[in-house]
């Protein structure tokens, strides 16, 4: 069994080894350069990445998140407009105009791929790393991270912004389309959460350590 470092406190001593989660494949772990990313050499799966962004930065960037994400569901997507009469609509908006015509399976995964899960993702992540400032586990560390890894490929809000995109070019043939901030603010949104993908999360098992009572 490696011996941590010399110096280094066992309870957030770094691992020494690499265990692909998706052969098993075992490897030594070594220091990964700025924009180096190791992959598995059995099945090309990636092992980790280097972590240019540390937690206050990861944080700061949460922080960003929510409050874009709030802007996207309070202002207006679009405005339609026919015969000189306007109509704009909210996210919401939409989810409920789709339940009430009778749409139920679409709306709800719409609500919960669009609203529920990136809201989600977003509260656990800010809650981890809130704690991880301190070097610390916040409470109920390990099934929030599996939450984050279970919720991650179901924020879909990259999906929304181009179909919305694609769906304002087809509805200009017949109606005056007028993009509102909503819109926008799901695209930078989806910047954050592109960027959010490229984080690998995993690393707080490594820089945190377990609460003492």
């Amino acid at each position: 069994m490696t011996m941590p470092a010399q110096g280094a406190q066992p309870e957030i001593a770094p691992p020494t080894l690499w265990i692909c989660e998706h052969c098993d494949t075992v490897y030594r772990r070594r220091v990964l350069a700025c924009g180096e990313v190791a992959r598995c050499a059995r099945c090309d799966a990636i092992l980790a990445r280097h972590h240019g962004m540390g937690v206050r930065g990861m944080l700061a960037l949460v922080v960003t998140a929510m409050i874009v994400f709030v802007q996207a569901n309070v202002w207006p997507i679009v405005t339609l407009g026919l015969n000189g009469q306007n109509i704009s609509t909210t996210l919401w908006g939409c989810i409920t105009m789709m339940w009430r015509e009778h749409s139920q399976v679409v709306a709800v995964i719409a609500a919960c791929t669009l609203f529920f899960f990136p809201i989600g993702k977003m509260l656990l992540l800010g809650w981890v790393l809130l704690y991880a400032r301190k070097g610390a586990r916040a409470p109920g560390f390990r099934l929030v991270m599996v939450t984050l890894y279970r919720i991650g490929p179901w924020t879909m809000s990259e999906v929304f912004v181009l179909g919305s995109l694609v769906a304002i070019v087809k509805a200009h043939m017949y109606f005056d389309v007028i993009p509102n901030a909503g819109v926008f603010a799901y695209g930078v949104l989806m910047l954050l959460i592109t960027a959010f993908a490229s984080i690998d999360v995993r690393h707080l098992w490594d820089i945190t350590r377990e609460r003492r009572t």
